[in-house]
């Protein structure tokens, strides 16, 4: 079960590099979306087919041969695309996707992996509800500041710890992935790639934090008392001998140099995004700047430092190991390769093979509905990758920041919202999501499958989101 979290972390973090990118990636290359005929998205759905259900029809197989899987429907992909758009293009996009998106995704989550699983806490708090909530509080909080990816991978694993003595702790890792890896990032555009994507694009850093304040807050409130009644009712639920105590030494963090580093990988991708000393060379049509150059060595360099200045009693401690990352890296190579074709047709718009899905987004008059973009663009990155969709919508809604901050500013804000909030829908909808999938798996945590997991998203997310759209969307 650890290749699907890969999967779903995979379709998350491929948003970073596309963020990164500020461009659309087929835009980049010439690959034009209209002409290009619908069958072509459909190796895109096999994969995504393919990570949901493989684990559990041929589980064996799958585990062992996953990296074959993604192969499969790539070179589908491809071969397909050569056909069509002719391979001089095909290759192009490949690079593109390759060098500006999938390079930027991976060196950056093995960065930030390989940092957070440095960060030791000895002790082990209990696992009460009061504790559960706190904990998740905080996840929520740092989230918007270090990132769902990083706030993700510190916290999980002391989250794990306190609940290990419980019979019912699967609810807890979901929650978190609600709360830590999703709409606590919200706040900021170091909190989730979309955000960040709009921040590249012109929107103000702070603009982000006063438009959807409000959302988060309601959001993050009702998950944590929803979460609170249902951890009590669970925990009442418990064996009488289970130990709810906590370790009687006192909890220490070690691996501090990790937090400097985190700290480092961040200033890096913000950095990024701000300085542009104009310095590149061209890749196959792919145009690499000096910023993205110096970006991903810092990666490099902060995984490394990682490594080399961290005690390896601290990530024997918090059970670590690279099976997670390595999965990951396979399947969302597949996926960068299987939605080229998609975001091609997607960024086409109205002249695209998606224009009667695109077409509902505004009235007859031109303006745009905003409840429509918030639950387009929210649905697209439940299984899409959630920074490149809303890049896409952003260009669909006029693309110009300084009205989309003022005179279209709801619209902005449904956008954001569902990018954000949205990506908690499924294990891929967001890049940390499957990155704590895996780990509660390794971690003996029994977490729900593909679709179950969908189930606990749709009964307890699609109220809360519909509640948001009558509150603040309408």
């Amino acid at each position: 079960m650890p290749t699907l979290l890969t999967r779903w972390a995979t379709v998350s973090v491929s948003a970073v590099p596309a963020v990164l990118a500020a461009t659309p990636a087929c835009a980049a290359v010439g690959l034009d979306g209209a002409g290009l005929p619908w069958p072509l998205a459909l190796p895109f759905a096999g994969i995504l087919l393919s990570i949901a259900l493989g684990p559990l029809v041929v589980k064996e197989w799958w585990h062992i041969h996953y990296e074959k899987a993604a192969a499969f429907w790539s070179v589908l992909t491809l071969v397909g695309l050569g056909l069509v758009a002719g391979w001089s293009v095909t290759g192009k996009s490949l690079v593109h996707a390759i060098a500006i998106e999938y390079i930027p995704f991976i060196l950056m989550l093995f960065a930030l992996y390989t940092a957070a699983g440095g960060i030791s806490i000895s002790g082990k708090l209990a696992g009460t509800p009061f504790v559960n909530t706190s904990m998740l509080c905080f996840g929520a909080v740092i989230a918007s500041w270090i990132g769902t990816t990083g706030a993700s991978m510190i916290m999980i694993r002391p989250l794990i710890r306190a609940n290990a003595g419980r019979r019912f702790n699967a609810h807890v890792v979901v929650f978190f992935i609600f709360l830590v890896s999703n709409i606590g990032g919200a706040l900021t555009p170091l909190g989730d790639p979309p955000l960040f994507l709009g921040f590249l694009r012109g929107v103000e850093f702070f603009w982000t934090t006063r438009a959807l304040f409000p959302h988060t807050l309601l959001a993050v409130t009702v998950l944590l008392l929803v979460f609170l009644m249902l951890d009590s009712l669970l925990f009442l639920r418990e064996k009488p001998g289970h130990d709810t105590r906590a370790d009687e030494s006192s909890l220490q963090l070690r691996g501090l140099v990790n937090l400097g580093l985190i700290g480092i990988a961040i200033l890096a991708i913000v950095t990024s995004g701000l300085w542009r000393p104009g310095i590149g060379f061209e890749l196959f049509g792919t145009e690499v700047e000096l910023q993205e150059v110096v970006r991903e060595m810092v990666m490099v360099g902060v995984g490394l430092a990682s490594l080399a200045l961290t005690h390896e009693s601290n990530r024997t401690g918090n059970g670590f190991d690279w099976e997670p990352i390595k999965e990951v890296a396979y399947l969302f190579a597949g996926i960068f390769v299987c939605i080229i074709p998609v975001m091609a047709m997607l960024q086409a718009g109205t002249h695209g093979p998606f224009a009667p899905l695109l077409g509902l987004l505004g009235s007859a008059d031109g303006t745009p509905s905003n409840v429509a973009y918030f639950w387009a663009t929210g649905l697209l990155s439940s299984f899409l990758d959630n920074a490149p969709t809303y890049l896409v919508f952003f260009e669909l809604a006029g693309g110009d920041p300084a009205e989309l901050m003022t005179t279209l500013a709801p619209t902005l804000t449904a956008i954001s919202l569902g990018a954000v909030f949205m990506g908690a829908n499924t294990y891929i909808g967001n890049a940390p999501n499957f990155m704590v999938y895996a780990i509660a798996r390794r971690s003996g945590v029994r977490m729900p499958g593909f679709f179950p997991y969908m189930l606990w998203s749709s009964a307890i997310l699609l109220p809360l989101f519909v509640l948001i759209t009558w509150i603040f969307v309408v």
